[in-house]
């Protein structure tokens, strides 16, 4: 009996806890998440308008709603950095960051992809009717499958987060800022040189397969490192400044591509890393181990043999 007044008594706590309101939160991490959020909109309203120019030089709709996805990357980096050096880190926070970035590395990279695939069908005049369908279904469905995995991805991290900012040292994951990365700079480099280099279309239609790609990206255990805290952060080589000043060289001189590479390159080498470990140098040491097994059985066969040989020398002798 008083262990049920005990369990009674708990549960009322923590319904009371429950209902406590939220009194205090950290304004200016708060406030860039919801700029996160807000730039990530603004990408949707962009990418809406279609493939027309905008009133800024050559720069298109296109164009623009992927600079406002990466203008929402730069919120996303800051709000974490300043709410842990501040010692202000909350679930408010935690809860406030997933839902921006569900909207701005979700929502917004997804529909921009499948504006963008629209207007090229278009485009095409003379396209089959069936082929078109097929083509606009299996659009949607890359962009749902991103942004399910995108979903999956945020409220997997809001479970597994440390606050502590030692536990922040890789990602369990792609990333959904890197895997939105990825698509949105393939559509700028694809905006900003098109008329130069039509053959770039090739990037726009193999989008759809590159989206699913990530998702699955996003939604594996693979592990991505933390590019701040693991090399730039500390005292690092000296070999490390040369890197960087090389890569911001890069960014200065072409901006498109830059954005590409380091995306495309950052998305593909825990992939690649992870392949080799797992596949090709697994399937290296079991052929190994079992031409090692082969060969203790081959000498343990001609050791019998030799001793047999001379158990038969002794009977004869």
């Amino acid at each position: 009996m008083a262990r049920l007044k005990t369990e009674s008594a708990k549960k009322r706590l923590l319904r009371r806890v429950r209902r406590q309101r939220l009194k205090y939160i950290a304004i200016l991490p708060s406030l860039i998440t919801i700029l996160n959020g807000v730039c990530g909109f603004a990408a949707i309203v962009f990418a809406g308008k279609g493939g027309e120019k905008l009133g800024l030089g050559q720069l298109s709709y296109f164009a623009m709603s992927g600079y406002m996805i990466l203008l929402a990357m730069i919120a996303d980096m800051l709000d974490g950095r300043l709410a842990r050096m501040h010692q202000s880190t909350s679930s408010f926070g935690g809860q406030l960051d997933s839902l921006c970035d569900i909207i701005s590395f979700g929502v917004a990279p997804a529909f921009l992809m499948l504006k963008v695939l629209e207007y090229k069908l278009a485009g095409f005049a003379g396209l089959n009717p069936v082929t078109e369908t097929f083509l606009q279904r299996f659009i949607w469905l890359a962009a749902a499958g991103y942004i399910s995995c995108a979903a999956i991805r945020l409220a997997r991290f809001n479970v597994e987060n440390e606050e502590d900012e030692s536990a922040h040292m890789s990602f369990v994951g792609l990333p959904t800022p890197a895997a939105a990365g990825v698509i949105v700079s393939l559509i700028i480099l694809h905006q900003e040189t098109l008329e130069t280099l039509p053959s770039l279309n090739v990037i726009i239609y193999a989008l759809p397969f590159l989206a699913l790609g990530v998702a699955v990206l996003m939604v594996s255990r693979i592990r991505y490192p933390h590019i701040l805290n693991q090399y730039l952060k500390g005292r690092k080589p000296f070999a490390y400044l040369i890197r960087v000043l090389l890569l911001l060289a890069f960014v200065i001189w072409n901006i498109p591509a830059a954005l590409v590479l380091i995306f495309c390159g950052f998305a593909a080498s825990s992939f690649v890393k992870w392949f080799y470990y797992k596949v090709i140098r697994n399937k290296h040491n079991l052929v190994s181990s079992a031409h090692s097994a082969l060969t203790r059985v081959d000498k343990g066969q001609i050791a019998d043999h030799g001793s047999t040989e001379l158990a038969e020398v002794d009977d004869i002798a």
